[in-house]
C-alpha cells in the first residue's frame, strides 16, 4: 500500500478493518521507507514526519556515541533509529537507539534479524522533538519498561532535562542539564557527555 501524503497532516493514526500481518506490514514500510512508521498494540499503523534537522543531527550524534561505546564494550550491539523491534505486546517499536546484549541478539535466527526483530531492547534512547507531546513520550517511555528495557533514556533538547526509566522504580530520575549520564546496570560503563550533544 503507498500512501499519498500530499495533503494529509501528520502523525496520522491508519484504523484498518483487519491488521497488517507482519510481511504486509513490513512490505508497507518498504514501500513508504520516507516516513517513520510504527504499529500499535491494537494494530493501529502510526505515520509520523522524518525528524527534523536538528533533531536528526543531535541523534546522530547520540547514536554513533553508543555505538562507538558497544564496540569497545563487546557485550551488546547498537542499532540506530531506522531498526524496529516487535515487543512482547505485539507492537512494532523504533526507538531513536537502542541497545541489545549481544547473547540476546545471537539468539535469533537470521530470519528473526532481518525482520522487524521480536525482542525488545534493554537499553534505549528517546529524543524528545519540538512537535512531541511530552506526555505522550513519557507514556512512551512507560511502555518501553513495561516489555522490558532495563533503562530508557528521555533526552529534551528543548529543556535540556534527561529522565531515566528503570523497571524497578515507580517514576523516572530527572536531570536538569547535566554535564553527562551515566549509564547504569546493563550498560555500566557508558557516559554520554551533554555539551557534546547540548551545543
Amino acid at each position: 500500500m503507498n500512501l499519498d501524503l500530499a495533503e494529509v497532516a501528520l502523525p496520522m493514526r491508519l484504523r484498518l478493518e483487519q491488521p497488517m500481518t507482519d510481511e504486509e506490514f513490513l512490505r508497507f514500510c518498504a514501500a513508504n521507507n520516507f516516513l517513520r512508521v510504527e504499529r500499535e498494540v491494537n494494530g493501529e499503523i502510526l505515520v509520523m514526519t522524518p525528524a527534523n534537522s536538528r533533531t536528526s543531527r543531535i541523534n546522530i550524534q547520540i547514536s554513533r556515541f553508543l555505538a562507538e561505546w558497544a564496540e569497545e564494550d563487546g557485550r551488546g550491539v547498537a542499532f540506530d533509529s531506522s531498526g524496529g523491534f516487535t515487543l512482547p505486546d505485539g507492537s512494532m517499536r523504533s526507538p531513536d537507539t537502542a541497545w541489545i546484549l549481544r547473547s540476546r541478539w545471537n539468539a535469533l535466527s537470521d530470519t528473526q534479524q532481518s525482520s522487524f526483530a521480536p525482542i525488545c531492547p534493554d537499553f534505549v534512547i528517546e529524543l524528545r522533538s519540538p512537535s512531541d507531546k511530552l506526555l505522550a513520550v513519557r507514556a512512551k517511555m512507560e511502555m518501553w519498561i513495561a516489555n522490558g528495557a532495563q533503562v530508557a533514556w528521555l533526552i529534551d533538547p528543548e529543556r535540556t532535562e534527561i529522565s531515566v526509566y528503570r523497571p524497578e522504580e515507580e517514576s523516572p530520575d530527572f536531570f536538569f542539564d547535566p554535564s553527562s549520564i551515566q549509564g547504569t546496570g546493563v550498560i555500566a560503563g557508558f557516559e554520554l557527555i551533554m555539551a557534546r550533544i547540548w551545543k
